[in-house]
Order: structure tokens, then sequence, then C-alpha cells
């Protein structure tokens, strides 16, 4: 009579999963319409677009009960996990348009491996060795990719390095957060922050932006909205460390969108490191719930 106790874990990490690979799609999404309109006017309205949008958007669905929403047991987290994605924001918005979407995307795939270790020794997470070799496959796979000594490692690449730290650090906020709070406080103050963070200076670097920039200004945030929510839902799904490789998909949809979009076009090494990299995280995926399973299901 235990199996269906097995069956819901197993079931929360599958959302987890199908969660973080939609978040990655969404923001891959929204690196295009940024690197476009960072080319068409100023990065810094770019990220500016990016956190109106998403205040915006997110106020306009929970206007109904905005004080309910408005409420936090977090505060300080709910800061902190703010100022960490916005960090993120600009370091990587910078990198992308400096080193081209694939190598700024390569780069930044060190942050599952931040996760997963800061998962264990911050949040008390369990680290199998298992685990730990998936993800230590999964980054030979990025280093494949990103082949040192290239033209990836300038100057420009420390910034999607830092962003991949500040990723880490928000992600493991949101889970710690994710705990207790309701999804839409979390994504009013993410957006919030940032938005009045950056309108202090974007008018420093304002630019009139043509019809096509314009249109991009007003959907990008939305769709960074979307895929905000579907990551606080992934880490609230499931532990950090198990969601962590499925963000290598990331790499994936940078890699087409920079050929699609911007004629980047990557050497076959970025296909071979992606394949390297979905096959460990899959093999993490696979190794764990059985495991899991197993523990639960146990002797009778």
């Amino acid at each position: 009579m235990t199996a269906p106790a097995a069956t819901a874990p197993k079931s929360e990490l599958a959302q987890g999963i199908l969660w973080i690979i939609g978040a990655m799609f969404l923001f891959t999404t929204m690196d295009v319409m940024a690197k476009e309109v960072a080319h068409r006017t100023d990065t810094v309205m770019a990220i500016w677009a990016r956190y109106m949008g998403q205040t915006v958007a997110v106020t306009l669905v929970v206007v109904p009960r905005l004080r309910q929403v408005a409420r936090t047991s977090y505060p300080g987290l709910q800061f902190l996990r703010s100022a960490l994605l916005l960090a993120a924001t600009c370091c990587f918005f910078f990198g992308f348009v400096t080193i081209g979407m694939a190598n700024a995307a390569a780069v930044m795939s060190l942050n599952p491996v931040l996760i997963t270790l800061g998962g264990a020794l911050i949040l008390g997470e369990r680290l199998g060795l298992r685990r730990v070799l998936g993800i230590a496959a999964a980054l030979v796979g990025a280093l494949i990719i990103i082949r040192p000594g290239s033209d990836v490692f300038q100057p420009a690449a420390i910034l999607p390095l830092g962003a991949a730290v500040f990723v880490s650090g928000y992600a493991l906020a949101t889970r710690f957060v994710g705990r207790d709070e309701d999804v839409w406080t979390s994504l009013l103050y993410t957006a919030a922050f940032g938005a009045v963070a950056v309108s202090c200076v974007v008018p420093f670097f304002w630019t009139r932006p043509d019809p096509l920039a314009a249109g991009l200004m007003l959907v990008l945030g939305s769709v960074g909205a979307v895929g905000h929510f579907c990551l606080i839902r992934a880490y609230m799904a499931a532990e950090a460390s198990s969601v962590a490789p499925f963000s290598y998909v990331g790499l994936l949809f940078a890699t087409l969108y920079g050929i699609i979009f911007f004629a980047e076009v990557p050497p076959w090494t970025t296909y071979l490191g992606a394949l390297v990299i979905v096959a460990a995280g899959i093999y993490v995926w696979h190794r764990e719930t059985r495991a899991r399973r197993l523990t639960q299901t146990g002797p009778s």
C-alpha cells in the first residue's frame, strides 16, 4: 500500500521539469527581443522594458487582490532575490549583446552546478553521488561548447559568468521563499524592484525607439513575467538541485534563436556539447527518481 506515496514526489518532479523547460524557452525568447531592442536603441532600455513590462503585466493580473499579494512574510529575502535577479539580467543582457547568444548561454550554463551545490550547502537538499556525476558531465558539455582559449574567453565573457552566480542565488532564495509565499507575491516584488531601480537611470540612456523596437519593448516584459512564473513554480514543485540540470535546454534554444535571428552559426562543438548536457540531465533525473521510488516503497 506504499506505492501511491511514491507517485506524488515523482509527479512533482515531472511538473518541476516541465515548468523549468517552459521557463527556459520563454527566457530565451525574451533574450531575442531584448537583443534586438538593444541593437536598435540601448541595452539599458531593453532592461527597463523587461522589468517595467513585467510590473504592468503582474499588476493587471493581481489588481483585484493587490493588497493581499503585496503582503510578504519575507521582505528581506524578497529584496535579496529581486536584487540578485536584476544583477543577473544586467550582466547577461550586456554579455549576449557583445559575445552572442549561444556563447553567453554557454558561459551562463554553469549556474545549474552552482544551484546544485548551493541547494546542498544552504537549503540542506540531498546531493547524491550520481547527481554530482551527472552535473559534472553536463559541465563537461558546457566546456565543449565554450572551448577554452577561444573567442568566448574575452573580458565580456565575465558578464554571463557573473549572471550565472547571481541567478543561482536568486534560484535558491526563490526555493526558500516559495515554500510559504504566493507565487504572485514573488513575481510582483521581483518586477517592481527592477522597474524602480532601472527607471532611475534609463533617462540617461534613452534613445527614441523605432516602431519595431517599441513593439518589442511592449511585449518583452510580459514574456519575462510568464517565464518567471514558470521558474518559480518549478522551484516550488521540486528540489532546486533536481530540476537545475534541465535549465541546460536554454543552450539549445539560444543556439537555435541565434542561428535564425542573428545568423550566429555555432561550430559543431556546440551541438556535441549540447547533446552531452541534455543526456546528463536526463540521466540525473532518471537515477534520482528511481532512487526516490525505491526509498519510499522500501521493504513492506
